[in-house]
């Protein structure tokens, strides 16, 4: 059971069964608003907890409102000190997942967005492992993915999700763990909440983030580690659905999914089955990274304490 813990809504920090929207509010009937997803990690010593990327999560989530008509209450920098004291008042010691949302608080009838309805949310709960397998069985969906020109995927929209639920449903119905999306042009696009990589050939492949899916942080920061801390060759691309069935190894990044090895796509399996070599040297150099063991990296951690 979750221990009790403080959310912040619109300039108050509150009991999480405090923290409540009207029936009517546009965000519960319509789906407005867009949200983010945070990690913090807990360091070697115990003590002190990393938020991983705090900055660049909070400029995506500027950049999110901004194309949806609705604002944050500060400034990036205010924000990102909500987020913290957030973490400082639920006393947080422990791996944790934040999760900021902006959302349309109208009672008003019609879809209509806002500026002046914006409501910033934000709460935090543990999180140790968001998929729980040391690696996964995925399928393809014979859901496709939201077009960024219908439903914008790179705002993280909150509606948007119906689609990801839907596949995910659909794999776990037939036997899978996760599903994958192809746009509509038939070329993969991510997973229900993933990035997708791939190695061929000692080569790290990922589809761009305009093919429908979310300009992934987590997603960034694996090529900036795949090509300049390990040394990696890694190509930006289209992927075809085939390909990932004579992948040598395929893995989800996220930030729930951190690095998720795959086993087998659509019963096909990959290699021995087993966690690949290059997919086990990128896990385990995003584990170090996250919290704090590589100096160079430290500029994208951000203490709680101290």
């Amino acid at each position: 059971m979750l221990r009790a813990m403080l959310t912040y809504i619109d300039g108050t920090f509150v009991e999480d069964e405090h923290a409540t929207v009207n029936v009517r509010s546009r965000a519960l009937n319509y789906g407005l608003g867009c949200f983010g997803g945070i990690r913090g990690y807990l360091s070697d010593d115990g003590e002190q907890v990393f938020v991983f990327r705090l900055d660049a999560h909070i400029e995506r989530l500027e950049e999110s409102a901004k194309i949806l008509y609705m604002q944050l209450p500060g400034s990036q920098a205010e924000v990102c000190d909500i987020v913290l004291d957030l973490l400082r008042r639920n006393n947080v010691h422990e791996d944790i997942y934040v999760r900021p949302l902006v959302i349309n608080n109208s009672n008003l009838l019609a879809p209509v967005l806002r500026e002046e309805d914006s409501s910033f949310i934000c709460y935090c709960m543990p999180l140790k492992r968001y998929i729980d397998k040391d690696a996964i069985d995925v399928c393809v969906s014979s859901w496709r993915r939201v077009r960024d020109n219908a439903i914008p995927s790179r705002t993280k929209p909150t509606g948007g999700y119906l689609n990801s639920a839907l596949a995910r449903r659909e794999a776990m119905d037939n036997g899978f763990d996760e599903a994958i999306f192809l746009t509509e042009d038939g070329v993969v696009s991510e997973g229900s909440a993933e990035h997708v990589f791939l190695v061929r050939r000692g080569v790290v492949y990922s589809p761009p983030s305009t093919k429908d899916n979310l300009d992934g942080i987590t997603r960034r920061s694996l090529i900036e580690m795949v090509t300049e801390d390990l040394g990696l060759s890694f190509v930006e691309r289209d992927i075809g659905r085939t390909e990932l069935y004579v992948a040598d190894e395929l893995f989800l990044c996220g930030t729930g999914a951190q690095v998720t090895p795959v086993r087998s796509v659509d019963r096909r399996l990959l290699g021995d089955g087993t966690v690949g070599p290059i997919t086990a040297k990128i896990q385990s150099h995003f584990d170090d990274v996250v919290h704090g063991r590589v100096p160079h990296r430290n500029d994208w951690l951000t203490p709680v304490w101290g």
